[in-house]
């Protein structure tokens, strides 16, 4: 009768905590990299529509804990009071980091509440202006023809140009046929490859649309599963999972987590609110000005969210460690 009393009691506090949650606390999106990049940008757009969600009532703060690839920011979340009110809003990185890093101070998959998937961006593969080539099989041919002489850019160490070259490398079996060219970040890269300085790169449209709008970079395939038919600019472009390679995607998606141990009804309630931000006119509307397409699958979902990373990180972490090369 008493063990009865207690789980009567416990379960009668879980369920005052989820009327009562937030209330004057503020709930904070941890963005592990710096003010005013796209994941910056994606939080921001979130916080507001998940407050108009939540009622009007809640109050969202974004606190940028740049350093370390993001994980300094996935620790610190990790480690956080698992009571809803610190938040980590996170991208590919999240599966990226367990094959990147060797000495984690969490666990992805275990200390983590998966709350569910926030939006995706595509990639395209593109190559300099001078390219001898003009599709993707001319450009193949180019790459056998030139073994050992190109150079594929990308933006630093687990960035998206870096995960999206890697496998798309390995996918070709042509690592050796190419020297890997780092830059300090996607400015830099873009305008080596503009200038004709490196001779392919592979990079979210977030960053290439412009260039290939522009005539500035040829773009010669994109890494979704199929191509892109309802973008007007890229349609065109067969995605490389049509070109041969089975299975090949890749998208650069952005994800919301919550500490683990963060009481259930704490994260129905969250859960609740991001699916009915995701439908947000105006949240749609700034996602699209940003490239990426919202998602409005299972994947906004807890279990399926966290069934896709953990499907992202088996396909990312073989890769990374065939290349060898570690940030830590």
């Amino acid at each position: 009768m008493k063990k009865l009393f207690v789980l009567a009691l416990a379960a009668a506090a879980v369920l005052a905590q989820a009327q009562t949650f937030p209330g004057s606390k503020p709930i904070t999106f941890v963005v592990p990299f710096a003010a005013g990049g796209p994941t910056d940008r994606v939080a921001r757009d979130l916080a507001e529509a998940m407050r108009k969600s939540m009622g009007g009532s809640a109050n969202f703060v974004v606190e940028n804990v740049n350093g370390a690839g993001g994980t300094i920011g996935m620790a610190k979340v990790a480690r956080a009071v698992p009571d809803g009110h610190t938040l980590l809003l996170h991208h590919i990185g999240m599966a990226s980091a367990p094959g990147l890093y060797r000495k984690l101070s969490f666990k992805v998959a275990d200390d983590f509440e998966y709350l569910g998937m926030i939006n995706e961006v595509p990639m395209t593969l593109i190559g300099k202006p001078q390219l001898a080539a003009n599709n993707y099989r001319e450009f193949e041919n180019y790459i056998k023809a030139n073994a050992g002489k190109l150079n594929i850019a990308h933006a630093g160490l687990g960035s998206a140009s870096h995960l999206c070259g890697l496998m798309w490398q390995s996918r070709l079996q042509a690592s050796e046929a190419m020297t890997t060219i780092p830059f300090s970040g996607t400015a830099p890269a873009m305008n080596a490859l503009v200038g004709g300085q490196v001779d392919i790169m592979c990079d979210q449209t977030t960053n290439t649309t412009a260039q290939i709008e522009a005539g500035r970079v040829k773009a010669f395939a994109v890494t979704t599963a199929k191509s892109l038919t309802g973008n007007k600019l890229l349609k065109d472009y067969p995605s490389l999972q049509e070109l041969g390679m089975k299975g090949f995607e890749l998208t650069i998606w952005h994800g919301l987590y919550a500490p683990k141990g963060t009481p259930p009804a704490v994260l129905t309630q969250l859960n609740n609110a991001l699916k009915i931000a995701l439908k947000d006119p105006d949240f749609i509307k700034k996602q699209e000005g940003l490239g990426a397409v919202v998602v409005t699958d299972k994947r906004v979902e807890p279990a399926a969210h966290k069934a896709f990373v953990a499907s992202e990180t088996a396909k990312l972490k073989p890769v990374i460690e065939a290349a060898g090369k570690f940030a830590d």
